[in-house]
């Protein structure tokens, strides 16, 4: 597997960044559409090469570590004008140079490989390095998130340095990789800046909580986002505290660690859930999904000596693994994918291969196999691996990330490996937060410097926090089939909807089950409005039709119902973001019968059930005709002259699905809803989709659309004026083709209510 990725990137992709596996072909930053942040990774240095460097060696292949070492000195430059990110550039290249270094000196001590080698990688680090020192030039020492490898952060042709924040993982994930370039070179500076940085993050961590926020201004030290988790933003500097305690054997680091640790384990772990909570407040949930980014925290709880919460937590991984072939981007509490994307992340695998080295049990063995068959079955292509782009559909994306190559086969080929199969002993090196390999000599290495450490020396370490770390497993564990009964309960929750840390408490009547969710909430159902009076969450209707939902914890009946008020809110303002990023596109409601003629266009809203204008070509066209009752709430009394006809509805009272089973079960073709609140306007009022009723609207198979009370006045006063009024309804995007269309034809002029843009350069009264 790792040839097939290897060689393809070789082969198609270098000397580019990184390999598009669909298309065959290099990413080279600037000539493929930006991605935004993730490009940062990109600086034009071969980066997939020089992430695989230390990999080809522990996979036994010495002659091609030998070539890919010549091919990096010969062809890869550090001193490109681009705009790199600090963290990446530090974890993947910096780290991969010296993992590559570390193996080129083990290399040429065996006097069979590497003779020729005289540090020309560690000298290429030292470059690198000195080009990332300018991003930590700031007052408080935390280093700008991004840097160019030319000119450093200052002056205009640096094109960055204006960036303010930084995320705590980002500032905080430098020491191992820096200190081991001061320790190699006897150059102190790295190394100093590293711990500077680590110090700051310290002093600023909360000291009621003592956790940390996710991203923190780099000036002033005031935290901008206080959200705490083990997950993305924040994840590797809980990591690089403990393995910089395990390089360099500096006991400040562990005790930090065991600090931030104590914490986590007191609020962010609800076996076998990590949850983020807010770092003022950590009794309360920040949100109701994890990121994929925490499945490493099992392997870092396997190393600090904690095996029971890694078991659990590492076995719910796994259990939403099998659900849907890889760890989603983010899924939810109960388990649905909340982000689906899957770009080949190797952290699972990680924390399977630290476990069983811990255990023993094969049962991890089971769980590397997994992970193997579903990347060949699912990843695999002809040119590589594809990333996942959905793990509900199995489609892909054009992409095969450095990671891949530096951590996962790494860590898959360790969990099989027999000690015969490795040409070296590992347990000689730390992996940094990227795979590579760092030497545990630097701890003792001759050429360090002395570091200045802030803590006075009358000030006594906290040994009862040392008491659990790297503990002999046999004697936590004697007997096997432990690990198999802390997994046994988590195994079938997956399944079922997420379990709470203790049982329901409230006392109510009725009030003995899980809280109410955010997607099954009915603004129409009394028992729900219930409910959300419980939690202390009150539902106010605007003016526009909209409504606004507020919570005062005092209100609410209990602690425990406050609590589940707030996350309500939190799944809510969740849930409505996400609705916005998937908004359909604009559909339009053209009136096409004299005298009009096409040259009136209404912008409507579309539904999230029925046809789908977008993927029609012709539309629905049909005559319109206001329905009887005017709600469409009832049967339809009218249905004579609804049938084949395209009915007009008013909006309130019941669930729109409910109008468009009244209409189709009339016979009408289509329907329109106009907003009921006097002076609503699709110029003022934002456009939304209609929902469904929270069951299936499988059988709605009618078109549907919303005009705000403006633009449903228009159609009522032409209906009004000419009796028969003929309209279309599509997708907005055919609209704006016409509008282009019949502006060259130099045509009347279109009357435009609340509609296409491309009208606006040729008709002002757009």
């Amino acid at each position: 597997m790792f040839d097939h990725a290897y060689q393809n990137y070789m082969d198609h992709a270098y000397p580019a960044d990184e390999l598009m596996p669909l298309t065959c072909r290099g990413r080279v930053r600037g000539l493929e559409p930006s991605r935004g942040d993730v490009d940062d990774a990109l600086g034009k240095f071969s980066l997939t090469l020089i992430d695989t460097l230390d990999t080809l060696v522990l996979l036994n292949k010495t002659t091609e570590f030998e070539a890919a070492v010549r091919r990096v000195l010969s062809d890869v430059r550090l001193d490109n004008d681009i705009v790199v990110s600090v963290f990446e550039t530090n974890i993947r290249v910096l780290g991969g140079l010296l993992g590559g270094h570390s193996m080129a000196v083990m290399l040429k001590e065996g006097r069979q490989h590497m003779q020729w080698y005289q540090d020309e990688l560690l000298n290429m680090a030292k470059d690198l390095g000195l080009r990332l020192l300018p991003a930590f030039n700031t007052s408080s020492g935390l280093p700008y998130p991004r840097v160019n490898l030319k000119h450093g952060v200052r002056g205009p042709e640096t094109r960055t340095g204006t960036e303010t924040d930084t995320c705590t993982a980002c500032a905080g994930t430098m020491i191992l990789e820096f200190a081991a370039l001061s320790r190699f070179t006897g150059d102190p500076v790295f190394e100093e800046h590293a711990r500077r940085a680590l110090d700051f993050l310290w002093e600023k961590r909360q000291r009621n909580s003592n956790l940390v926020g996710t991203t923190i201004n780099i000036h002033s030290g005031e935290w901008v986002r206080r959200d705490s988790g083990v997950g993305a933003g924040i994840d590797s500097y809980y990591e690089y505290l403990l393995k910089a305690y395990v390089l360099l054997g500096d006991d400040e680091f562990l005790q930090r660690f065991n600090t931030h640790y104590a914490s986590i384990m007191k609020y962010i772990s609800q076996p076998p859930l990590l949850l983020d909570v807010h770092i003022h407040k950590p009794l309360l949930p920040a949100r109701t999904w994890m990121d994929s980014l925490l499945a490493f925290f099992p392997g870092l709880q396997v190393l600090k000596g904690d095996i029971r919460p890694a078991i659990e937590t590492h076995e719910m991984l796994y259990q939403v693994t099998k659900k849907h072939n890889f760890l989603p981007e983010a899924f939810t509490t109960d388990f649905r994918v909340h982000w689906a994307q899957h770009p080949l992340r190797p952290e699972f695998a990680e924390s399977t291969y630290f476990l069983y080295k811990a255990t023993g049990d094969p049962y991890y063995l089971e769980a590397g196999r997994t992970i193997l068959d579903n990347l060949n079955r699912f990843a695999r292509v002809p040119c590589g691996f594809a990333a996942m782009k959905d793990v509900r559909t199995g489609s892909h994306e054009d992409r095969m990330d450095s990671f891949f190559l530096a951590e996962m086969f790494k860590y898959l080929f360790l969990l099989f490996a027999e000690t015969d199969d490795l040409p070296f002993d590992v347990e000689d090196y730390v992996f940094t937060t990227e795979a590579h390999l760092l030497p545990l000599s630097l701890s003792t290495s001759p050429y360090s410097s002395p570091i200045a450490s802030n803590r006075t020396t009358d000030e006594e370490l906290d040994d009862s926090n040392f008491d659990w770390t790297c503990p002999n497993t046999r004697l936590l564990f004697p007997d096997p089939a432990f690990p198999r009964n802390l997994r046994e309960p988590i195994r079938g929750v997956v399944d079922k909807s997420c379990p709470r840390p203790a049982p329901y408490r409230y006392v109510e009547p009725g009030m003995g089950r899980p809280p109410l969710r955010a997607q099954d909430f009915m603004a129409n159902n009394p028992e729900h409005l219930e409910l959300l009076r419980r939690m202390g969450v009150s539902l106010i209707h605007l003016k526009d039709g909209r409504v606004q939902l507020v919570q005062h914890a005092t209100q609410a009946v209990s602690a425990v119902a406050a609590e589940d008020g707030v996350r309500f809110m939190q799944e809510m303002m969740e849930l409505s973001s996400q609705q916005q990023k998937e908004q359909l596109p604009p559909r339009a409601i053209q009136i096409v019968s004299h005298p009009f003629f096409g040259r009136v266009v209404l912008t409507a809203g579309p539904a999230q059930f029925g046809t789908d204008l977008s993927k029609s070509a012709t539309g629905v066209r049909g005559f319109v005709t206001v329905a009887e009752p005017y709600r469409g709430c009832s049967e339809i009394t009218n249905a004579e002259y609804v049938q084949g006809h395209i009915a007009l509805l008013q909006r309130g009272q019941c669930m729109f699905a409910e109008k468009a089973r009244h209409i189709q079960k009339a016979g009408a073709i289509g329907g329109i809803v106009i907003d009921d609140n006097e002076g609503s306007s699709s110029d003022t009022a934002p456009l939304f989709q209609m929902a469904g009723d929270g069951r299936s609207t499988d059988d709605i198979t009618l078109p549907l659309l919303f005009l705000f009370h403006k633009e449903g006045n228009i159609l009522l006063e032409a209906l009004k004026e000419y009796r028969e009024v003929e309209v279309l309804l599509s997708d907005k995007s055919l609209h704006e083709n016409l509008c282009i269309l019949l502006t060259e034809e130099k045509k009347s002029p279109l009357l435009c209510v609340g509609v296409c843009d491309p009208c606006t350069p040729f008709i002002l009264s757009c």
